[in-house]
């Protein structure tokens, strides 16, 4: 008995992994070596000037990695959506409790937009609406702007508890993420604020270095020191580089920041991360209407394969999952 009941244990493990969310390859060749990424992907929250102004340094390598291996993406893809989890990872370092934040790009360019989610865990999603993105001309340079065109950002902020999202939209002025979600939080919310995003590539192509940094001024801070943190800012070192150096992001703070007398508050973790399952999107099934339904649990082509936007995990129903849905949905048919 014993072993039968390990046996169903196991079998009941299997099962929920197949499930859920499927990392396609996870960042490193050994454990240890996927532990150790693991536990550098963190988020760093600090102050500087004697808390005058709030700021977090976020080290994302393995995120940006894993969310390149499971959405298959190019390099110049990577860039695009890359740039956006760092910089939700980042918008969400101040959140508490099951808070959540929805950064969502819509455009005129090839990329046409883009939606990225996450939460108060550090836990980090999303999803590119054209893959592969058209380009005529080999990428010469990380400006990305001719590929945005014209647009709208929205912030959708989900607080634990509310009824109701709150959203905040504003224009594309720049189609540079960091500049655009800093003009964001001066238009919409008249907080001056800095962002620095960057993901690095070695020779081979891959993803040597990820990460961001942003910087918020509280009432305490007066223009000048606005205009000075502006300036180092503007002059900081690409911040993917020096995560692909292996630089310490705490010690990029100390450094760099050093005539702020920067203190560190906490860190917490950041991962690409989707609660994706078979029953959600199974969900999904059972809102057609019924003549569609019925097409397809008699004509297939099965299995039926549904994938999530948000971390492309595929999930598949053959035919008899597909007639049992109907039947239970349409049990009069």
């Amino acid at each position: 008995m014993p072993h039968d009941s390990k046996r169903r244990t196991a079998r009941k493990k299997s099962c929920l992994q197949v499930l859920t969310m499927e990392k396609k390859k996870l960042y490193g060749e050994t454990l240890k070596e996927q532990y150790e990424a693991s536990a550098k992907d963190r988020v760093h929250r600090f102050m500087l000037a004697d808390g005058a102004v709030r700021g977090a340094i976020l080290y994302g390598t393995r995120m940006i990695n894993e969310m390149r291996f499971n959405h298959e993406l190019g390099i110049l893809e990577t860039l695009v959506l890359g740039r956006a989890f760092l910089g939700a990872g980042l918008m969400a370092s101040g959140l508490k409790n099951r808070d959540r934040i929805v950064l969502k790009i819509d455009c005129s360019g090839p990329i046409r937009g883009l939606v990225v989610e996450a939460n108060a865990f550090g836990e980090v999603r999303g999803y590119l609406k054209q893959v592969p993105i058209p380009i005529e001309h080999p990428l010469e340079d990380t400006d990305l702007s001719s590929f945005f065109g014209a647009g709208m950002l929205s912030v959708i902020r989900h607080p634990t508890g509310a009824k109701a999202p709150f959203t905040s939209q504003v224009a594309l002025h720049y189609g540079n993420l960091a500049k655009d979600l800093a003009a964001y939080y001066v238009e919409s919310e008249q907080i001056p604020t800095a962002f620095r995003l960057g993901i690095d590539f070695d020779r081979e192509g891959n993803v040597a270095g990820a990460g961001g940094l942003f910087l918020q001024a509280l009432p305490a801070a007066d223009d000048a020191l606005a205009r000075d943190l502006e300036d180092r800012m503007r002059d900081l070192p690409p911040i993917g580089a020096e995560f692909g150096k292996n630089r310490d992001p705490k010690e990029f703070v100390d450094i760099r920041f050093r005539k702020f007398r920067p203190v560190f508050t906490d860190d917490t973790r950041i991962e690409f991360m989707c609660h994706c399952n078979r029953e959600r999107l199974r969900g999904l099934l059972t809102m057609l209407p019924a003549d569609e339904l019925r097409d397809i649990a008699e004509n297939g082509p099965f299995p039926v394969d549904l994938r999530c936007h948000f971390c492309n995990t595929l999930y598949e129903f053959s035919r008899e999952s597909i007639r049992r849905i109907y039947g239970q949905r349409y049990p009069d048919n």
